[in-house]
């Protein structure tokens, strides 16, 4: 894998994380601690794990150890707007990681904490499927508690920096 293939791979993340974050608009903030799904992580600890993982990982690929994200700090959180806030700063940090990430970083064994090292391109990998399975999380949290959720390729309304490069280009 080289870094130009990583970088086009990280843009369509970053259209994927555009959606996740309208989906977080659909979620009232009376309902952040709800429980939709019993034996579930609330909706609040849901969207703290999906974006301090997508950090965590990013920036363990770049630094060649990925440690496990820290969910303890989800209970901080007393608010929507300080849980979306929590997500862009969360995503900047792993935007900026994915940036740093070389052909050697790809290429290298990664120390895990999931009991084996790991290719960066497999952690690579682990980073999108990760991320993606809580964004279906966060979709079926939604529509248990009654409200909508966003299309999952409708990337064209995403805000103006999760968009289409190529749609913001021409």
């Amino acid at each position: 894998m080289t870094q130009k293939w990583f970088l086009a791979q990280w843009d369509h993340s970053r259209q994927v994380v555009g959606i996740a974050l309208r989906a977080i608009d659909h979620l009232p903030e009376s309902e952040l601690d709800a429980h939709p799904v019993p034996k579930m992580r609330t909706p609040k600890q849901l969207v703290y794990h999906q974006f301090a993982t997508l950090r965590e990982i990013l920036e363990g690929l770049a630094r060649g150890e990925v440690r496990d994200a820290d969910d303890a700090d989800a209970a901080k959180i007393r608010s929507k707007a300080e849980l979306v806030k929590f997500c862009h700063d969360s995503w900047k940090a792993a935007d900026r990681a994915a940036q740093s990430i070389t052909d050697e970083k790809l290429n290298a064994m990664v120390k895990t904490p999931w009991g084996r090292d790991l290719p960066g391109v497999v952690i690579a990998g682990v980073a999108s499927d990760e991320f993606l399975h809580h964004r279906g999380q966060l979709f079926v949290f939604l529509r248990a508690l009654g409200h909508e959720v966003p299309e999952m390729w409708d990337f064209a309304h995403n805000t103006e920096e999760f968009r289409p490069q190529a749609t913001a280009k021409a």
